[in-house]
């Protein structure tokens, strides 16, 4: 797939503009393969060539993938007029055009968050059919009825009717925590899932996507860069928990 020189420099480098590229062009501080380049309509195959800015080579990067230990009080949006949003938070070095968060968190929810300018991953995650697992630790305001599990298993109806695909329920370490493990997405689903139980969310954070787990060590807010084949190979794995993370 070949494109075009400035689009390619615009889309590999953080907060780099169309416009800020032509500039670079005329005052021909970009190289392409060791030769200045002036023409930003000229086009590359972007895994082959070799691209400079001010001598400083741009690596090639078809798509990003990054793991985000979302906080509470952040939107899940590329913008907002209100709140500050999860983009906001990615370090300059993670930011480029096109990056969007997979899926949601609700504002009062932490946890694990992907961002990424991968279209097709994104959908192939969020799919019913791909039937890829949540997991999230629950903060309860009270004890749950002794037949939750069951009720989970069996898909638990929610108060307006809708019932759910089989889920698990794992007890906490105390009557006012727990797991839940699920393979859907619906609009608050785990607080309207233990609210229909019996009981209330007083705290939720995602800690497991497939196989990706959220990072131990990884700060509230911050992020790190997965490769291309490790977040597939996470994400779309059938195991709960994997080696091999990247160590933070």
């Amino acid at each position: 797939m070949r494109m075009r020189l400035d689009k390619f420099i615009s889309g590999q480098l953080p907060g780099m503009t169309r416009s800020r590229v032509r500039e670079l062009l005329r005052s021909k501080r970009v190289t392409l393969d060791g030769v200045p380049a002036t023409n930003g309509q000229l086009k590359i195959d972007p895994e082959t060539a070799a691209v400079a800015v001010d001598g400083e080579p741009v690596p090639y990067r078809r798509f990003l993938y990054i793991v985000m230990n979302k906080p509470s009080g952040v939107v899940t949006a590329v913008r907002d007029s209100l709140s500050q949003t999860v983009m906001e938070l990615l370090p300059e070095k993670l930011r480029r055009q096109g990056l969007f968060p997979a899926g949601r968190l609700d504002k009062d929810t932490e946890g694990l968050l992907l961002i990424t300018d991968d279209g097709e991953l994104c959908h192939r995650m969020l799919s019913p059919g791909a039937h890829v697992e949540k997991e999230y630790a629950v903060g309860l305001s009270k004890p749950l009825p002794k037949d939750a599990a069951g009720l989970f298993k069996s898909g638990i109806v929610l108060e307006d009717g809708t019932r759910c695909r089989p889920a698990e329920l794992i007890p906490g370490g105390d009557p006012l925590s727990c797991r839940v493990l699920l393979t859907e997405g619906r609009y608050h689903q785990v607080k309207r899932m233990i609210a229909a139980a019996g009981s209330g969310v007083t705290s939720l954070k995602r800690v497991r996507i497939g196989g990706l787990l959220l990072p131990e060590g990884l700060p509230s807010g911050e992020s790190i860069e997965l490769e291309e084949a490790v977040a597939k190979a996470l994400i779309f794995s059938k195991n709960r928990h994997i080696d091999g993370f990247p160590s933070i």
